[in-house]
């Protein structure tokens, strides 16, 4: 009796936890979930990607040597662009990224060098920590990237969009945005096709736009669902 009883309290737990989630799952990919869209290649394409670029002063973007930024309050990063070289901050660790030569990485905790497997494993994270958190700031910029695919997409209000496919490069090559944009070319939204989510075709915000002092332009905020990302303590220099 006793261990029936157990059993029947440890499924009820399960299922009172799990219900909400397969129910709250449900309703998103039923309501969400979209086939990746047809676009065409071409110079139409390309055209709409430099408007995009122009709306958000590239120049301006390619001349900021560093940029430094923390995101979801919990990875903070310092990134000299110029150099190819970017700090990592989480928890107790530091990792010194050479994003041109992963082996020249240095990896610290406490302060103090690590080597061997455990240093491998953080510096893989801190890889992994960057080229996600990276592109939440600056993916707009990343669109004539080498292995990008840029398609011009006809949308049903007869707008047009940018679909990007990343072929190659970071940490999930092979996904797709699909990038909303205002009238001028500014990014108002993105949809995403990627590995790591299970829902094709999810929407995100790109409106909360901060005018940096070497004019590049960054997100401080995205909308995902019910979910806030937000990118704090930015500071560019030339």
């Amino acid at each position: 009796m006793k261990i029936n009883k157990i059993l029947k309290i440890f499924f009820g737990v399960v299922i009172f936890f799990t219900l909400p989630s397969l129910l709250l799952f449900g309703y998103a990919y039923f309501k969400y979930n979209e086939d990746l869209p047809v676009g065409i290649k071409g110079e139409q394409a390309d055209a709409l990607a430099n408007k995009m670029l122009d709306a958000l002063d590239y120049n301006a973007y390619k001349n900021t040597n560093y940029i430094e930024w923390t995101f979801k309050k919990r990875h903070h990063f310092e990134w000299k662009k110029n150099e190819n070289i970017c700090d990592v901050f989480w928890k107790d660790y530091k990792v010194r990224l050479d994003l041109k030569n992963h082996s020249n990485s240095i990896v610290y905790v406490h302060g103090f060098k690590m080597k061997g497997e455990a240093a491998n494993e953080l510096l893989e994270k801190a890889l992994q920590y960057f080229n996600n958190d990276s592109f939440w700031l600056v993916a707009p910029y990343k669109v004539f990237d080498e292995g990008t695919e840029r398609r011009l997409v006809s949308l049903n209000n007869n707008e047009k969009a940018l679909l990007i496919t990343y072929t190659s490069g970071g940490s999930t090559p092979g996904d797709s945005y699909l990038w909303l944009l205002n009238k001028t070319g500014k990014p108002k939204a993105f949809k995403m096709w990627t590995s790591i989510l299970p829902i094709d075709g999810l929407e995100a915000s790109w409106s909360d736009w901060k005018t940096t002092k070497t004019g590049a332009q960054l997100p401080t905020f995205h909308k995902l669902l019910f979910l806030g990302l937000e990118l704090d303590d930015i500071k560019v220099t030339n």
